[in-house]
């Protein structure tokens, strides 16, 4: 049997397991996936591009267990009442292929994103920052918000929005957060100065420049979270030429982070490089960093791995036929059930 897991069910493990713990979770599940980065077998997702957005798969697999996930993004879905982002993933077993588990990923995307967000903020930021830029105040902006408050020390966020009911929605979601100040700014450049951290999550599908060069300021660490398709990239050349640029996975990132605008040669670091000291993080206070995030496949496994953990512990999730149980392996055809009628026939 498979087990699925539905919103609903997301929704009361996070309630269940409360959003800080879960958060802390997610970030050790991906720290020790990712520290094994040569156990698995990696692809780019397959993309499907449209006019409207993209439509991709994302596979991966270790000796044990193979994932996949697949989403979208279609930045105008909020005019037709759909979110930017749906998801939906499935972990399997290598040895058999049996699916073990069918999940919504939609939520889980969001917090996997903000615990990849904090992991790979643990090596680039600043030890004591404390201010964070949040530009993009959409679906993505609460989980993103919180991680770093709860995870990373973060007590103040400056947050803007071209939509000022996204920034509203937002507010009304943190406020009375204990420990963290929410200060709503006119534009990008009034958000980012004087912030340690600024993270980009936007959602339009255009060659923006979110960022530009007089917005930095030294020893800032910028994660980048919106670039995450080709033709879809937040910050200016010219951040990029200036900072120590992080990626997940670089053939990925290539076709479809900022670094998109880079030339080839261009040099950028593997996160799996970082987190086993291959490779250094942060190297001065000075030092500007970018963590040029697209989401990879491995994140998701390591969500999946997690979510089939804990919901087995907390007795979530329904069993499901999604792969018919048969007395004879080998007789497929009496599943339909056709074989009696067909000899009355």
């Amino acid at each position: 049997m498979t087990t699925l897991l539905t919103t609903q069910d997301i929704a009361r493990l996070v309630q269940r397991v409360g959003l800080p713990d879960l958060l802390r979770r997610l970030v050790g599940t991906l720290e020790a996936d990712y520290a094994r980065w040569p156990e698995f077998a990696k692809t780019p997702r397959v993309a499907a591009h449209s006019a409207d957005g993209v439509i991709e798969l994302m596979p991966i697999a270790d000796a044990s267990h193979y994932s996949f996930k697949y989403v979208n993004g279609h930045p105008k879905n909020h005019r037709v009442g759909l979110p930017t982002v749906m998801a939906f993933g499935v972990l399997a077993d290598v040895a058999t292929g049996s699916p073990v588990l069918l999940s919504e990923l939609t939520l889980t995307t969001a917090l996997r994103t903000a615990a990849t967000s904090v992991m790979v903020a643990k090596r680039l930021a600043r030890p004591d920052s404390r201010v964070m830029a949040l530009i993009g105040n959409g679906a993505q902006s609460e989980f993103q918000a919180l991680a770093f408050h709860h995870l990373l020390g973060i007590r103040e966020l400056r947050l803007f929005d071209i939509d000022p009911a996204a920034t509203a929605k937002l507010v009304r979601h943190l406020r009375g957060t204990p420990g963290l100040a929410l200060t709503i700014c006119a534009s990008t450049a009034e958000a980012v100065r004087g912030a340690d951290i600024v993270t980009t999550v936007t959602a339009d599908k255009a060659n923006a420049a979110v960022l530009t060069p007089a917005m930095i300021e030294p020893g800032m660490h910028i994660n980048g979270v919106g670039g995450d398709c080709p033709g879809k990239t937040e910050l200016h050349p010219g951040v990029l030429h200036g900072a120590h640029v992080v990626v997940e996975y670089e053939p990925q990132s290539r076709l479809e982070g900022d670094v998109q605008q880079m030339p080839a040669d261009f040099q950028v670091t593997e996160f799996w490089r970082v987190l086993t000291g291959q490779a250094p993080g942060r190297e001065s206070l000075a030092q500007v960093t970018v963590f040029d995030s697209v989401g990879f496949a491995l994140e998701d496994f390591s969500a999946l791995r997690l979510l089939n953990e804990l919901s087995r512990q907390l007795g979530l999730g329904a069993p499901v036929d999604l792969i018919p149980t048969m007395a004879d392996p080998k007789d497929l055809f009496s599943e339909l059930g056709l074989t009696a009628n067909l000899q009355a026939a």
